[in-house]
């Protein structure tokens, strides 16, 4: 070849967010024929590469470890967001793996028929759940969620872009290199999921509705907030994690001290964790101070109103530590997600107050009630405008791997499409299928209202997949 034919041949695309989001929707594009199989295998793959990477993920996460902790002791980072960095963490590991294989195990979103009506004869609708499309996922510390995101995209048939936090980098980049090998091993293309680092790269991609079809962020009320103020394209996410737990006149002593205790320092910084104490005035002096001693213990900071206060505050014995740990609370700690062992308590007289309460200083994510009255449970749960309303049952449960989605993308506090934990079928959508099996094709022309013309049947079939 001549240089003049050589450079007639086109220069390769730089590498920039839109060649990363035109590689995704290529990627998602040429996947929808693969059978569901091959996703699962590429899900065991996964998990495979990602025990045998484990030594250098680990190593990776200790050293955005040891530079979170610099940025904390420099005032520059939470220790709340120290804690969710650590992926060597109790058993979180462990589970991160184990929830590759659950997603791998759960049935398919995809392919389920919802709905199906014969409109003439030999013409049949069906509406078919199908993968969304491209996601674009921006989340904050936490590194697992690269695995979580990745195992719920591909078992969903969607691609992925991840963005984590600055903090995690060196995680992130090595989880993520983990699954592209895993992925060269399968018919799914590298660039089903991939990685970015950088703000930028988060700005250009918010502008790329027509390769991006959804958008989900993890993270603080400040990045979610940014995100739904700077995009298009729709974005799933929930800004905060304000739960709250109510006391209802019935309740049960140990049950109440069991779910308030467990919802609150279960783990402080998680999103599901209470936040806020609500009471029923007639527990004061019986229910109310046994769960204060047993918060107390706890370590749980008390931030209580002049009620709850009061009725606490000569106690005999007194409860250990109430200088320090017992405060007068203010209006802004109701509506302060403390992501941490701190409590704001609130005295109510009755059901629907705290209903009223919860609905104007909660973010809608999962509150509770504790009580033994079936109505009482009932009205809370129809009542409270949340994406979870548990009855005597630690707030902690709302979690995916817990509802047994395998893990979760997020937690979604808004009402249209997916709400709570969104696990495999919060990222399915649907389409309709219509086909016809007449000798001459159906058109529109022949139906209406006048004289010869043809009248809809919409009469149901039974069908669970298409036939087609």
């Amino acid at each position: 070849m001549d240089a003049s034919s050589s450079s007639s041949l086109p220069s390769p695309e730089p590498y920039t967010a839109k060649t990363i989001a035109k590689a995704a929707k290529a990627a998602f594009e040429n996947s929808q024929l693969i059978p569901l199989s091959e996703r699962v295998k590429a899900l065991h793959e996964i998990r495979k590469e990602l025990e045998n990477a484990k030594e250098a993920i680990l190593e990776a996460n200790k050293r955005d470890l040891e530079a979170a902790q610099h940025d904390v002791d420099a005032g520059r980072m939470s220790i709340t967001l120290l804690k969710r960095l650590d992926l060597n963490k109790g058993d979180k590991w462990d589970s991160m793996l184990q929830g590759v294989t659950d997603v791998a195990n759960l049935p398919d979103p995809t392919g389920v028929v919802s709905y199906a009506s014969e409109l003439d004869d030999e013409l049949e609708l069906y509406r078919v759940s199908c993968p969304i499309g491209v996601l674009l996922v921006i989340f904050e510390a936490r590194p697992e969620v690269v695995v979580n995101i990745a195992a719920l995209a591909i078992k969903s048939g969607n691609a992925a872009i991840l963005k984590g936090g600055k903090e995690s980098t060196e995680t992130a980049r090595q989880l993520s290199a983990a699954i592209q090998t895993a992925l060269s091993r399968t018919s799914l293309p590298r660039t089903y999921i991939q990685a970015i680092q950088t703000r930028a790269e988060v700005s250009a991609l918010l502008e790329l509705d027509q390769y991006i079809d959804l958008v989900i962020p993890r993270g603080s009320n400040s990045l979610v907030r940014n995100i739904q103020h700077n995009t298009r394209i729709p974005v799933m996410g929930h800004a905060d994690g304000l739960c709250a737990v109510y006391l209802d006149e019935s309740a049960d002593l140990e049950k109440a001290v069991r779910v308030v205790v467990d919802s609150k320092t279960d783990y402080p910084a998680a999103c599901n964790s209470a936040e806020t104490l609500v009471i029923h005035r007639s527990l004061l002096h019986t229910v109310w101070p046994e769960v204060a001693r047993a918060l107390v213990a706890a370590d749980v900071q008390l931030l209580c109103d002049a009620a709850s206060l009061s009725s606490i505050s000569s106690l005999t014995p007194s409860i250990p530590k109430f200088t320090s740990h017992v405060h007068p609370v203010t209006p802004s700690a109701y509506i302060t997600e403390h992501l941490s062992l701190t409590m704001a308590v609130l005295t109510v007289d009755t059901l629907h107050a705290a209903i009223q309460h919860i609905n104007a200083h909660s973010s809608h994510h999962t509150d509770c009630i504790v009580t033994e009255n079936e109505l009482a449970a009932s009205t809370f749960c129809r009542g409270v405008d949340s994406a979870g309303t548990f009855v005597n049952a630690s707030t902690r449960f709302a979690d995916g791997f817990r509802y047994g989605f395998g893990t979760e993308v997020g937690i979604s506090t808004g009402r249209i499409h997916a709400r709570g934990p969104v696990g495999l079928e919060g990222l399915a959508t649907y389409k309709y299928m219509l086909r016809s099996k007449g000798d001459k094709g159906h058109v529109v022309a022949e139906f209406g209202s006048g004289d010869g013309k043809k009248k809809f049947k919409h009469a149901p079939i039974e069908a669970t997949s298409v036939p087609f």
